[in-house]
């Protein structure tokens, strides 16, 4: 039994990847769900809530390239458990705000900017482990697992936030969202380790496979930021993940408030609708995952990356397109759950294929690209609201159904054979050969 779970052990922390990345996004999303309550204590309306919300985005959008390389530099490890810690202290001051405090909202904007500054850090270091970790062919699957945790995780939050602000108020949901973030980051630090070798429970036959799985990577230096940011496949998966997280923080972001003020739910009835979409992106991004280790492994990493991508965000877009001008609420909350479903097939594409580029510095690559995705959250954040306000909430699911459509046609121009250190050295050898040849 012993041999049994430590022969598991590279499961073991993408399971416990699932648990941090299902803790992160209860912190992020609990504010939508107390939204309500909160707009009604500091008098704010939608829009000055936009703000805060768009807040946290831009700190976790602007530091994930740094997060990012500071897993490839510190290790996953140490950089996640710091991350935890941060996360834990800023939610619980997004609770200290007092509404009577002179510029409150500003205060709110500053700690909610802080929060996304340490979460910043979770996916770019889980994708480090990943490249660290994970045989090439079970990164689908890996990543599906790990991005599950984000369906889990806000799927879980309405009716948990919604249970402790009826009964205890909005500032313990904060409270305690803290508890369990810290909690989750101190079993981190007590199981996890940067590299299969560095782990004592690690036996030989996994080692053997783990390294049998590995990329050969040319140059295991780190990369130069120059090289990742004007590489065409950095750019161009960048860019689809801006139109990917646009669509995924309508659902973040607004989804609960739009079923409870907008399609006229009460409070009990929106905690558990707003449940579908982020069940449907846990059990999507599971089963996409394995799509595309499966197509992977028999056609090729163009089909079961880049044509999985493509594919179920056009998918999406159909969904988002139809949900909004469906009569009924609740017939409207499941086609839009299975357009945030369709959207979640595409998820582990997106981090297999940067840490098949990225190589060694896969937590740089992940994290330039994630914070595309980031800024592209920021804006439906504070623009979703006001499309709303000026042209109806149907025209704000259109233009991200619109967006989601354009990101899947980006994924056609994406070559994922070829790694940024393949690039590099390339590069390099033509610089040389020219200088001989001069």
């Amino acid at each position: 039994m012993m041999n049994i779970f430590r022969n598991r052990l590279r499961w073991i922390l993408i399971g416990w990847m699932f648990v941090i990345s299902a803790v992160a996004y209860l912190d992020r999303v609990n504010i939508s769900i107390a939204g309500g309550l909160i707009e009604k204590e500091f008098g704010f309306d939608h829009v000055h809530l936009g703000w805060a919300l768009s807040a946290f985005l831009l700190g976790y959008a602007l530091f994930q390239a740094p997060g990012g390389r500071l897993a490839d530099r510190f290790g996953p490890r140490r950089v996640l458990t710091a991350g935890t810690i941060w996360w834990a202290v800023f939610t619980s001051l997004t609770a200290a705000v007092s509404s009577k405090l002179t510029g409150a909202l500003f205060v709110l904007m500053a700690v909610r900017f802080l929060l996304g500054v340490g979460e910043a850090v979770v996916y770019p270091a889980g994708n480090r482990l990943v490249a660290s970790w994970i045989p090439s062919q079970e990164r689908g699957i890996a990543n599906g697992l790990i991005f599950a945790g984000v369906g889990a995780g806000a799927g879980v939050t309405p009716p948990l936030i919604t249970y402790i602000l009826l009964h205890y108020g909005w500032r313990w949901s904060f409270w305690t969202s803290a508890l369990i973030g810290l909690a989750a980051g101190l079993v981190w630090l007590a199981i996890a380790r940067d590299r299969p070798e560095q782990h004592p429970l690690m036996l030989p036959e996994e080692a053997a496979h783990i390294r049998r799985g590995l990329p050969a990577t040319l140059d295991q230096r780190p990369l130069s930021w120059r090289s990742i940011f004007f590489s065409n496949d950095v750019a161009t998966v960048t860019l689809s993940y801006f139109c990917y997280g646009y669509v995924a923080y309508i659902f973040f972001s607004w989804f609960f408030i739009y079923l409870n003020a907008v399609r006229g739910l009460n409070l009990k009835s929106s905690s558990y609708y707003s449940m579908l979409p982020f069940l449907a992106m846990a059990a999507g991004s599971t089963i996409g995952g394995w799509i595309s280790d499966a197509i992977t492994k028999n056609i090729g990493k163009r089909a079961g990356r880049c044509g999985v991508a493509c594919a179920s965000m056009f998918l999406c877009a159909i969904f988002v397109a139809s949900g909004a001008y469906a009569q009924d609420a609740r017939i409207a909350s499941v086609i839009l759950a299975g357009g945030a479903g369709a959207l979640y097939l595409s998820q582990s594409s997106f981090w297999s294929v940067t840490s098949e580029i990225g190589g060694a510095s896969a937590g740089s690559v992940s994290g330039v690209m994630n914070m595309g995705g980031q800024i592209g959250g920021m804006v439906t954040a504070s623009l979703t609201p006001l499309i709303a306000k000026h042209f109806g909430w149907n025209i704000s699911f259109f233009v991200a159904a619109a967006l989601c459509s354009v990101g899947a046609l980006l994924w056609l121009m994406v070559n994922v054979e070829r790694g940024l250190a393949q690039v590099s050295v390339q590069g390099q050898a033509y610089q040389t050969s020219g200088a001989q040849n001069d």
